[in-house]
C-alpha cells in the first residue's frame, strides 16, 4: 500500500483565515500554507478571539495539519535602508505574534535583497534582524528562511547564504529552512535527474544540514536551469519535469515534511487537485 503523501497547497484566507481549511479540504490537501493577513499590506486587522475560535474549529473539522504561514512580500530585512529595515522587523514580529496566537508552527520568510550593499553586509543584517525578532517574540513560532531564485540583489539563492545566516543565529531551534524546488533549479542546482537531485541534496546537507528543512515548496519552473527567474508552473509541465519530483516525494528524509504547492491557481481548485494527483502518482 502506498504511504499517504503529506502534501497540500497555499490556500486563500479571503473572508477569514478559517476559510482556508475548507478550501484545502475541497482540494484534497493534508497540509496547507496561508497568509496571516493581506500579503501586500504592512499592517493587518488584529486577530480576535472569534478569529481564533473559528480557525481552531475549522482545523478540527478538516484535520488538516500542520499549517504553515508565509510572510508578507513587502518585508525586506536585508534592506540597506534603515527605515525599511525597521519597518520590516516590526512587520515580521507582527506575523510571528499572529502565528503564535493561532497556533501556526512556523513563518516562512524570504531573506530579502541587499539593495547594492553587498552579500556579506546583507547576510549580516538579516541575521541581526532575525535575532532581534526572536528576542521580541516568545516560542514556539519558528522562522523558516526560504531559498530564492536569485533575482536582482536577493539573498538566499546559494546554500552558502542560508548557512551563513543560520550560523549567526544562536537560537538554532527557532530557525530552519523552507526549500523551494523552482527556486533551487532557477538558482542553478540541477534536480531534474536522480543523480542531480542526490548531488544537490548532498551539497545542501554539507552546507546547511538536511535536518534544517522543515517545509518544501513544490513547484516546477517555467524557466530553464540557472535562469535566476522565479516563475512557477505545474508539476511536470516545466523544465524540472517529473523525475525530480519523483525523487523528492520518495525521499524518506522528507516523509514528515509538509510539501506545499504554489503553482498557478484555476477555478474550483481544479489545478491544485491536478498537481496533488500528479505528486501522489509519483509515490512508489
Amino acid at each position: 500500500m502506498k504511504r499517504e503523501l503529506l502534501a497540500g497547497a497555499h490556500m486563500s484566507i479571503a473572508g477569514g483565515i478559517h476559510h482556508a481549511f475548507e478550501h484545502g479540504r475541497k482540494a484534497g490537501c493534508r497540509t496547507i500554507q496561508i497568509f496571516l493577513k493581506n500579503s501586500n499590506q504592512w499592517k493587518g486587522k488584529p486577530l480576535s478571539e472569534e478569529d481564533r475560535a473559528l480557525y481552531r474549529q475549522a482545523q478540527q473539522q478538516t484535520d488538516i495539519q500542520p499549517v504553515v504561514a508565509h510572510n508578507s512580500y513587502l518585508i525586506n530585512i536585508a534592506s540597506s535602508d534603515p527605515a525599511l529595515c525597521e519597518k520590516s522587523l516590526d512587520a515580521l514580529v507582527d506575523e510571528m505574534e499572529r502565528a503564535n496566537f493561532l497556533g501556526v508552527s512556523c513563518v516562512i520568510l524570504h531573506p530579502g535583497a541587499h539593495m547594492g550593499a553587498g552579500e556579506g553586509e546583507g547576510i549580516a543584517r538579516v541575521a541581526a534582524v532575525l535575532n532581534r525578532a526572536l528576542d521580541r517574540v516568545s516560542p514556539p513560532v519558528r522562522i523558516l528562511l526560504e531559498n530564492t531564485a536569485g533575482q536582482g540583489t536577493c539573498l538566499g539563492h546559494r546554500f552558502e547564504h542560508l548557512a551563513a545566516i543560520l550560523e549567526r543565529v544562536p537560537d538554532a531551534d527557532r530557525v530552519g529552512v523552507c526549500l523551494d524546488t523552482c527556486h533551487t533549479f532557477a538558482a542553478g542546482y540541477d534536480i531534474r535527474t536522480e543523480k542531480g537531485y542526490r548531488r544537490t541534496m548532498r551539497e545542501f546537507d554539507r552546507l546547511v544540514g538536511i535536518g534544517r528543512i522543515a517545509v518544501v515548496h513544490v513547484n516546477d519552473s517555467l524557466k530553464d536551469l540557472g535562469c535566476r527567474v522565479d516563475r512557477h508552473t505545474h508539476i511536470g509541465k516545466g523544465f524540472i519535469g517529473l523525475e525530480g519530483f519523483r525523487c523528492l516525494v520518495n525521499d524518506r528524509r522528507f516523509a514528515r515534511v509538509p510539501k506545499i504547492l504554489e503553482t498557478p491557481k484555476g477555478e474550483d481548485l481544479k489545478l491544485d487537485k491536478m498537481n496533488l494527483a500528479t505528486l501522489r502518482r509519483l509515490v512508489n
